[in-house]
């Protein structure tokens, strides 16, 4: 009995399977929606099926369901005890040492970083009159490194003061000055810029890319009044972060945050342009959102190879490279769906920046909102960055040659 058995079984003794006509309903095992499976032909509406037409757990769960109603509970298979059910998936192995030593010293050299990431920063033209500004360098260091603490402002006083103490900020300021900071719209083109010189010393470790999406719940609601239902609604303000993140390291190489909710398929061509421009690009994998002939065509531009899953609806008809990887798909599907998944990695990133850094805001202004989720993003790199330098010994260098010399002039 392989995984996908195992875990069909498991669906047809725990939830509720229902035959709907000649097709069934199975509920998904993380996420309240439902799968209409066909077991004659066999089919199944999710990604799994769709991705390797071979059955998936839920076509095994209906099949389970079936011969138990048929009142044959002995043809329902029953792992031996002491028999291995699957085998087991390789794994990579923890180096511990690394791991601790990163994580024990990373609140100090987090400062350390995030202030030489800041130092570089071209400051705007200053107006001949009025009171001296706060210096770019001071606010991008405070906004990231409050996201990075979590503490509201009144208790991120302390770290305000011990950052200025230790050189970290050439001048000391108000916690209060923080949130005006964070509600500044000049501020967010530097920061997308600034994440990605904070990826720019893994160049030469990562080569292959993925793109997903996630999105960042508020502290507000947004209520209307619906004219059909006769009543007030109201749901999360949220806003909505497209990434580009290296498959090895998880590191993010370029971001792009959205106001509100839209397709995802014209921001990748974007995202890999960012990414070309500091990483060699061999390949990119993205889920069917991200499917389109100019999304196949952004990734050849820079060299790379694209694993893009293809819609249900899709031919290849269009030619082109990206009927080459239709065909790629459609006749060496094993070997497509081994790139392809390397996709999961993003997962990965999305779940380590929520689980660090926080899965919603404390801003209610959009400018704020944005500008925040970009500030975890760049915590994220820095922290990224403090773990390859246990682990691989990178050093981090964010400033190129000529980066020094645009400075200095």
């Amino acid at each position: 009995m392989d995984t996908r058995e195992l875990k069909g079984l498991e669906i047809a003794a725990r939830m509720r399977v229902v035959r709907e006509g000649d097709a069934w309903s199975v509920p998904s095992q993380t996420s309240g929606g439902k799968y209409r499976v066909d077991p004659a032909a066999p089919s199944c509406t999710c990604e799994d099926f769709t991705s390797r037409r071979q059955p998936c757990k839920h076509v095994h769960a209906v099949r389970f369901v079936m011969e138990r109603d048929a009142r044959n509970p002995a043809a329902i298979p029953t792992p031996e005890p002491d028999a291995k059910p699957y085998t087991k998936r390789p794994t990579t192995k923890q180096n511990w040492p690394a791991y601790n030593r990163a994580q024990m010293t990373e609140k100090h050299r987090v400062q350390v970083l995030l202030a030489d990431r800041c130092a570089g920063v071209q400051e705007p033209p200053r107006a001949k009159t009025g009171r001296k500004p706060v210096p770019l360098a001071v606010k991008l260091f405070s906004i990231a490194f409050k996201c990075y603490c979590g503490f509201s402002s009144r208790r991120f006083n302390c770290d305000l003061q011990d950052a200025y103490a230790a050189g970290h900020m050439s001048r000391e300021i108000h916690p209060n000055k923080v949130n005006e900071f964070m509600e500044d719209p000049d501020l967010t083109p530097v920061l997308r810029e600034r994440i990605a010189v904070a990826a720019r010393p893994l160049a030469a470790v990562e080569v292959d890319f993925a793109v997903d999406s996630t999105g960042f719940a508020g502290c507000r609601f947004v209520r209307w009044f619906d004219h059909k239902h006769g009543k007030v609604k109201q749901w999360h303000d949220w806003v909505k972060l497209q990434v580009c993140a290296g498959t090895r390291t998880h590191v993010i190489t370029a971001v792009e945050v959205l106001e509100t909710d839209g397709h995802d398929t014209p921001y990748l061509p974007g995202l890999v342009a960012t990414t070309a421009e500091t990483f060699t690009v061999w390949e990119v994998s993205a889920d069917k959102g991200y499917s389109s002939v100019d999304a196949h065509k952004a990734v050849a531009a820079v060299g790379g190879t694209p694993f893009i899953a293809f819609k249900s609806v899709a031919t290849g008809w269009s030619g082109g490279l990206f009927g080459q990887m239709f065909h790629y798909f459609q006749y060496r599907r094993d070997e497509f769906l081994k790139h392809y998944h390397k996709r999961s990695n993003v997962e990965s990133v999305f779940s380590a920046l929520k689980r660090k850094h926080g899965d919603s805001l404390r801003s209610k202004t959009k400018p704020a909102m944005l500008n925040e989720v970009l500030c975890k993003c760049l915590c994220h790199n820095l922290c990224v960055l403090i773990q390859e330098q246990e682990e691989l010994g990178i050093a981090p260098e964010f400033w190129r040659p000529r980066d020094l010399l645009a400075i200095a002039r």
